[in-house]
């Protein structure tokens, strides 16, 4: 049976129509589920208006107390319209200006009334989108290294393994595969101080735009890890989206990787990563390479001559204030709180007063954007990081 839909209108005019025709107010107000003061409401609105007293009436009060008068309304859309430039503050400051009589509007009721007119323009910040760097094909050890994960693939266990990979561009030597279970960035940390301690830093590392090696919801794509790049001096280069091709050396190596130690996978993580450590002794030293001249990239690698101490202190000399950026990505100055992004939590940048009430945020030699006293925010500067990530010049 299909439920029976009623309509408010209709059953107030029930109501009336079984009181006219003489039947007890009280025995219907209990047959309608509602009290008598109601019920007597309801017939006394139809007696004094007709079929339109039935109706809904509106709940909006008659008086709002603390109303803005039209008049100054009027004056902030006139104020608005001669200067189409102006915001919420300079329209307020100007009627104190003109009429210092009145009782000034909060700005947000000056905003409000703008936004309630369309005066309002609401831009939309461009999302960032990642567009690669320029590639180098470097001929000497560590000018280049060069680190993707391996797509998953399921152990014995049912577990994925994600295998984070790093090689050098020039010899083609597999600096490490480590077999991880995540692809979160606190893991990708470990792997890559663990490689550096190893071997050195190198002058750029080339990866693809996922996480953790870009971020697309930050400044210029950057993340955590790529930010501790370069923070160490190495540059950064990045592949075209969709471009697997141009880090075609790696991806070769994956494709080896695959056959020789997934086929079939480990039991657990333990025995994968014992087929990984293999792998790599003789990919290194034992398997000739026909792009080497069928040399093993063990005899053509040496360690980088720049060793691993951690990250040094960044000064800004030539800026008013340097600043640590909170762990919400914020720069704090006093009481004003200005968004940046996480991905520079407990990093020190650099901020300076380029014109009047504008500010430059710069991280390192990087010209990150800019921020005023009335925004919270900071609106990007030219991409530093389009053509190409290098290094800050190491001391």
């Amino acid at each position: 049976m299909p439920w029976q839909e009623c309509c408010k209108v209709d059953e107030r005019l029930r109501f009336v129509a079984r009181v006219l025709e003489g039947e007890k107010i009280a025995v219907l107000c209990r047959e309608f589920d509602i009290s008598r003061k109601t019920g007597h409401k309801i017939f006394n609105r139809y007696r004094d208006c007709g079929l339109e007293g039935l109706t809904d009436r509106s709940r909006r009060p008659y008086r709002q107390a603390n109303r803005l008068p039209f008049q100054v309304e009027t004056l902030i859309v006139q104020l608005k319209k001669e200067h189409s430039s102006w915001g919420a503050p300079k329209i307020r400051e100007k009627l104190r200006r003109l009429h210092s009589d009145i009782t000034l509007p909060a700005i947000s009721t000056v905003h409000a009334v703008l936004d309630r007119h369309g005066l309002v323009t609401r831009g939309r910040k461009p999302r960032y989108r990642s567009q690669g760097t320029a590639l180098s094909r470097p001929t000497q050890p560590n000018d280049l290294w060069c680190a993707d994960y391996k797509g998953e693939f399921m152990l014995a266990d049912k577990r994925y393994c994600y295998p984070l990979t790093i090689t050098d561009f020039a010899s083609r030597y597999l600096l490490c595969c480590d077999a991880l279970a995540t692809t979160k960035e606190v893991y990708a940390f470990t792997v890559f101080e663990r490689a550096f301690k190893d071997f050195g830093l190198p002058l750029t590392i080339l990866t693809d735009n996922g996480v953790p090696f870009a971020s697309a919801s930050a400044f210029f794509g950057l993340s955590k890890l790529s930010v501790w790049w370069l923070r160490l001096g190495i540059g950064i280069e990045r592949i075209k989206p969709g471009n697997p091709q141009q880090n075609g050396r790696h991806e070769r190596m994956h494709l080896t990787l695959k056959k020789e130690t997934t086929k079939p996978a480990g039991k657990n993580f333990l025995q994968q990563q014992a087929k990984f450590d293999n792998f790599i002794h003789c990919y290194n030293n034992e398997r000739p390479h026909q792009a080497l001249r069928m040399q093993y990239p063990g005899e053509l690698y040496t360690p980088s001559p720049r060793p691993y101490r951690g990250l040094r202190e960044v000064t800004y000399p030539f800026h008013d204030r340097t600043i640590t950026i909170t762990q919400c990505g914020r720069i704090c100055i006093g009481r004003r709180k200005i968004n940046l992004s996480t991905v520079f939590a407990g990093q020190d940048v650099g901020i300076k007063e380029v014109s009047e009430k504008i500010w430059l945020v710069s991280f390192m030699h990087y010209d990150l954007g800019f921020f005023d006293h009335e925004t919270g925010r900071v609106e990007c500067a030219k991409n530093p990081f389009g053509a190409k990530v290098l290094p800050m010049p190491s001391v």
